[in-house]
């Protein structure tokens, strides 16, 4: 899909679901990562992410395009045109948008198994739970200055 195909359906979206023109201009923007399109308030433009319309075929762009012509038409209007607003909320019922875009499948996060080390002072045996590991001849114990030492290394998944 080219820059004037997405203008011309972006155009055709706006009169078919909302009644209203859609008078600016609509873009591919090949720099966008974490999400589906954005609503530009300064110039009321819109940019699409094209790897949402590569990846997720063309349903997932048609809702990406509804929900950012949400934002445009009520901005334009001077209503709530933030994710927070009712007014937002509705339009996004009345014309069947997404409140969010679905996820790139190269995108999707593969959990890895959580582990937690726990440290304890030579001292006072105070013991402690550390994401991190700590360097153990550089750091003390918070409470009384003693010596920690590595007791185990939980892992959790």
């Amino acid at each position: 899909m080219e820059q004037k195909e997405l203008q011309l359906l972006v155009e055709t979206i706006s009169t078919e679901a909302f009644g209203k023109p859609f008078q600016h201009q609509a873009s591919f923007n090949l720099r966008l990562r974490s999400t589906g399109g954005r609503y530009l308030l300064g110039t009321h433009n819109i940019e699409i992410n094209k790897k949402y319309l590569e990846q997720l075929g063309e349903k997932e762009l048609l809702g990406i395009i509804k929900h950012e012509l949400c934002h445009y038409h009520l901005h334009l209007e001077g209503k709530g045109y933030q994710h927070k607003d009712q007014e937002f909320k509705k339009l996004l019922k009345e014309v069947d948008a997404p409140r969010f875009c679905g996820q790139l499948p190269d995108r999707k996060v593969k959990r890895t198994s959580k582990k937690i080390l726990l440290y304890k002072c030579t001292k006072c045996q105070l013991s402690y739970k550390r994401k991190r590991s700590i360097d153990t001849s550089r750091y003390v114990c918070g409470k009384c200055r003693g010596k920690l030492t590595k007791v185990k290394e939980i892992t959790m998944e």
